[in-house]
């Protein structure tokens, strides 16, 4: 197992984070983590809103600091009560306070906004995770799930404030889904965040796993198709192209492995070569739009930047 640094902090963290919404029984809770940790890992990712799941981590985690635990707040913990879902303080405390107890520790590593929610300025949000920072109860802090320019915003304010920034980004990503590409990705590399890819192999559309008719459509056998060819000429399994294809990308892959065996799968390390990076691009292929593929012409253009460009 490798290890990245946890956006622009010293924290190191796995390359393959293990998320754990699915786990349910405490038995195959056990048997997941452990071939997970006996290979290195040391990322565990739940949330406010899995609540078993926080439950069984808190049950079976042993070894508990060496691991680094992350939990999420936001999403309602009781959708009859009006403060109990949303980003503002309240439930931000009352949430993390819950996650504490069900996973039968005194701090998280990090934690998550689950969700951005439109109704809580960002100063609140920044200023409250601060406050949990400095009270030892969270190390660090991340953002899933939001707009580009509110995890700017937010992070320019943390900055400016000298409040604790957010180190990572949580978003969907993997050769079917590649429209973070176009605004939170470049955002995330500006500013030193680490991104963590929920969904890296598309809900196992790119695990090999489903190749029954009617499972896929035209584009996705197409996509899941180059993932199979280059996994057979390197000696790999799809899981593991396809999650080395997020890997290539800069992104941290997050598995919800139910089983050890799949967490095997996951863990098996392969190397893509350029050549076959661009390949499995292609069969997907993606535009990003405007303004990034209009500012990418100009930035080629003497028009815009003068005759230096093309120098």
């Amino acid at each position: 197992m490798r290890y990245r640094l946890f956006g622009r902090t010293g924290l190191r963290v796995s390359e393959l984070l293990l998320g754990t919404m699915t786990l349910r029984a405490e038995e195959e809770a056990r048997r997941v983590i452990d071939v997970y940790a006996d290979a290195g890992g040391n990322f565990l990712d739940t949330a406010s809103a899995y609540g078993e799941s926080e439950e069984v981590l808190g049950a079976v985690l042993r070894r508990r600091d060496r691991f680094v635990l992350a939990t999420k707040y936001t999403l309602s913990r009781d959708v009859r009560d009006a403060n109990a879902g949303g980003n503002h303080r309240k439930n931000l405390v009352l949430s993390l306070e819950q996650s504490l107890r069900r996973l039968r520790t005194d701090y998280v590593d990090v934690l998550w906004v689950h969700l951005w929610d439109r109704h809580t300025p960002a100063e609140e949000t920044m200023r409250a995770l601060d406050d949990v920072v400095r009270a030892g109860k969270v190390l660090y802090v991340g953002v899933s799930d939001a707009p580009a320019w509110f995890v700017a915003r937010a992070n320019t304010l943390a900055e400016w404030r000298g409040w604790t920034p957010f180190a990572g980004l949580q978003v969907p990503y993997n050769l079917l889904r590649r429209d973070v590409e176009r605004e939170l990705l470049p955002m995330a590399s500006a500013l030193g965040m680490s991104v963590a890819a929920w969904s890296p192999l598309a809900a196992g559309k790119l695990s090999g796993g489903t190749r029954r008719a009617g499972r896929l459509s035209a584009g996705e056998e197409r996509v899941a198709e180059a993932v199979r060819a280059v996994a057979e000429e390197l000696g790999a399994t799809p899981a593991q192209v396809a999650l080395a294809w997020v890997r290539a990308s800069g992104a941290l892959p997050l598995v919800g492995a139910r089983t050890p065996e799949q967490v095997a799968d996951c863990l098996g390390s392969v190397e893509l070569p350029p050549e076959a990076v661009a390949r499995l691009a292609a069969a997907a292929p993606f535009e990003r739009g405007f303004p990034a593929d209009f500012i990418a012409e100009c930035e080629a253009s003497p028009f815009a930047f003068g005759e230096a460009v093309i120098r």
